[in-house]
């Protein structure tokens, strides 16, 4: 096991499940995952053997048949599964984050119909708040949904689904009643619980899965459209039971989402970080391994530090989390940190690489593809620094 990335104070159980999803990510993704990406092919025998783990009720309580597990270990082992293949993490987060939501602010009845199946992977969730024209400026999206009887019809297009095909659950947010002078715009926002087929073109009456957008990266996971055009949802399927309340579960979400991200920053600066180390000792330059050139030290000094101080602060965000403080800042922070050093750690290890490091047949290439979206999902580190400097004023606010 590496020295790099521990985390101290886990229990028997939590290092036992991160034991086991190790295992798997050394046995059953590393030796698949590049091939795969190169192909774009969805993976799944890879989901499939994480469903017979468990990994998908992980958070869910055991009393909705998960396991009841903490942010932290969750964290842990998406960093394990990022590790192996970002694009695996990608598929349980989006999951991870309906199920939360729904944990946190559904009603009983919702809780008892979605969970169960969740857990056991057979409902597959992904969340949609996105809009083509307006990136991270949630407050401004134009999806609205009308109350028509005991029905809401929405309409609206909807950006950058992760498992936008695959999932057969989507919470969608969408505006719900008109802007008025005073008050703001985000209390007027409801998210929604869309049952639909999993596929593309229309998979139910009103609700069109375009196809899956082609991307530089991330490759495997669908990212997909979402287009309502008088898609009609039961009353009972808004979140929570009551509308207006669909920013701050969608932020709720999101928050937990970023602690989710660092994660993923964390294990693909790792693998990066092991493959520049490994490949600095077998290539030799001058009469000796580049690793004792000391440019070459320099460059693993910087990667290792990075590495490790990005997962410590990924473990507290999920810790604070987890003690149900407030952890906006801590997420932001771990968010904004791992996914800049991943960036960097793994140009650091294709700079090691050389030439072989531009080709194909090399694993830190498809790494170096995938790294770029860390640093815009859930949120760019633009926002990333709004979140973190408003919540320091807060904090360290001068008396007037």
């Amino acid at each position: 096991m590496s020295r790099l990335a521990q985390t101290e104070g886990l229990t028997d159980i939590q290092r036992e499940i991160l034991s086991t999803v190790r295992d798997f990510v050394d046995k059953e993704i590393l030796p698949v995952a590049t091939e795969l990406e190169h192909r774009d092919e969805y993976p799944t025998a890879i989901v499939e053997g994480l469903k017979e783990l468990g990994v998908f009720g992980l958070m869910i309580p055991e009393e909705y048949g998960g396991l009841g597990e903490s942010l932290l270990t969750y964290a842990l082992c998406v960093e394990e599964i990022a590790r192996g293949w970002m694009s695996v993490s990608g598929i349980i987060n989006t999951h991870f984050i309906v199920a939360y939501m729904l944990k946190q602010h559904g009603t009983e009845e919702q809780k008892e119909y979605f969970l169960p199946k969740m857990a056991l992977g057979e409902i597959r969730g992904a969340f949609s708040m996105s809009e083509p024209g307006l990136g991270s400026d949630v407050s401004a999206i134009t999806s609205k949904a009308v109350r028509d009887g005991d029905e809401y019809v929405l309409n609206g297009q909807k950006m950058w689904l992760t498992n936008g095909g695959t999932a057969t659950l989507v919470a969608v947010l969408c505006r719900t009643g008109e802007a008025q002078e005073g008050v703001a715009p985000h209390k007027a926002m409801t998210t929604f619980l869309v049952e639909k087929e999993p596929g593309f073109g229309e998979v139910r009456p009103g609700l069109t899965i375009p196809g899956k957008i082609e991307k530089m990266g991330y490759k495997g996971v669908d990212t997909t459209e979402l287009i309502m055009d008088g898609l009609r949802i039961p009353a009972d399927r808004v979140l929570g039971g009551t509308p207006n309340r669909g920013f701050y579960q969608m932020m709720d979400g999101v928050e937990v989402g970023r602690v989710n991200v660092a994660a993923r920053g964390c294990g693909v600066a790792r693998r990066a970080f092991e493959l520049g180390v490994a490949y600095a000792q077998q290539r030799h330059t001058f009469g000796k391994p580049i690793a004792q050139h000391q440019a070459i030290q320099f460059k693993l000094a910087e990667m290792g530090t990075k590495v490790e101080a990005a997962h410590a602060m990924m473990v507290n965000a999920a810790r604070k989390k987890d003690s149900g403080a407030r952890n906006d800042l801590e997420a932001g922070m771990a968010k904004y940190l791992a996914s800049e050093y991943c960036k960097e750690v793994v140009e650091d290890a294709f700079r090691i690489h050389g030439g072989y490091g531009f080709s194909k047949e090399y694993e830190i290439e498809r790494l170096y593809r995938e790294a770029p979206m860390l640093l815009i999902g859930e949120g760019t580190a633009e926002i990333q620094k709004m979140i973190i400097g408003r919540r320091l004023l807060e904090e360290y606010r001068t008396q007037d």
